[in-house]
Formats: structure tokens, sequence, C-alpha cells
């Protein structure tokens, strides 16, 4: 009887002290400055728990025949760590992860696996909708692919 007792109080006590998980959904807007200028798109799904959580990422750039800037399309998954609240309305978290990537220009076509690194600070707007500012660049790592690198702001909600 004692030890149901103590496991039916030790399960009462994490429930009601459990913080809950909490997700969202990032649509961004950033630009890829390699080889040219270009608008670059995409979302991200995720979920967190306190410190640590986990997202899906795509984000789309369009080819420019003109200019030689390929097409970029990006597909990661990434761990993020953040503060568990907001410091006087900002919460700042720092991300990496690793996915692949398929460039194209033209007919020719790469596809490869990269690694990719980012932080910044969510910024609270109104209700459940934030703003996030990067303080870095989103980065595949391979040398032969310089155009992987680019800069994103990003609206959560």
């Amino acid at each position: 009887m004692s030890r149901a007792r103590t496991a039916l109080l030790s399960a009462l006590i994490l429930l009601l002290l459990a913080a809950p998980a909490a997700a969202d959904a990032t649509l961004f807007l950033g630009v890829n400055m390699t080889p040219e200028t270009r608008k670059n798109q995409g979302f991200a799904i995720g979920a967190g728990l306190l410190l640590f959580g986990c997202e899906f990422e795509y984000a789309n750039t369009s080819e420019d025949v003109e200019t030689g800037a390929p097409a970029l399309k990006t597909y990661s998954g990434n761990v993020l760590i953040q503060t568990p609240f907001t410091i006087f309305g900002f919460q700042p978290y720092f991300t990496t992860g690793a996915g692949g990537y398929q460039e194209t220009l033209a007919a020719r076509e790469h596809i490869d696996f990269g690694f990719n690194t980012g932080g910044g600070v969510k910024v609270n707007l109104v209700g459940p909708v934030r703003l996030g500012v990067p303080s870095g660049r989103r980065c595949a790592v391979p040398d032969s692919a310089p155009s992987l690198c680019g800069v994103e702001s990003e609206v959560l909600v």
C-alpha cells in the first residue's frame, strides 16, 4: 500500500509540475546572396520542450539564368537550443542541423548533403505571433557549393 501511495503521489506531482510542450509553424522570407541576390522563402515545423527543440525546414530560391544563379531547394532537420522564457520580449535561440540540397541551373543539377547553423532571437508581437530575427546565416558546408548561404527573417505562429 505504501508503494502504491508513493507512486500515485509521485505521478501527481510530475503531472502538476510538467511544462507544456510547444509547437510552432514558421514561414520565412530571406535573401540568398550568392552568386546574385535573390529571394529565399520557405517554412519550418517544429516542437520544443523548455530548452530543447527540433524542426524540419524546407527552403526554396528560384533560378536566374541570365546571371547564372542556380535554383536551390534545401531540406533539413535541425535541433534547437533556446531560453525557456522570453527576456524583455526576446527569446534567444541557436540551431544546427543537417540535410539535403538540390541546385539546378538550366539543364544542370547537383544534389548533395550539407550542414547548417544559425541563431537569433524571437520577438513577441501579438498573441502567439512572433518575429524571428536571425543574428547569423544558415549555410551548407560544402566548399563546392558557395551559393548555399542565405539570410532569413521569420514569422512564427
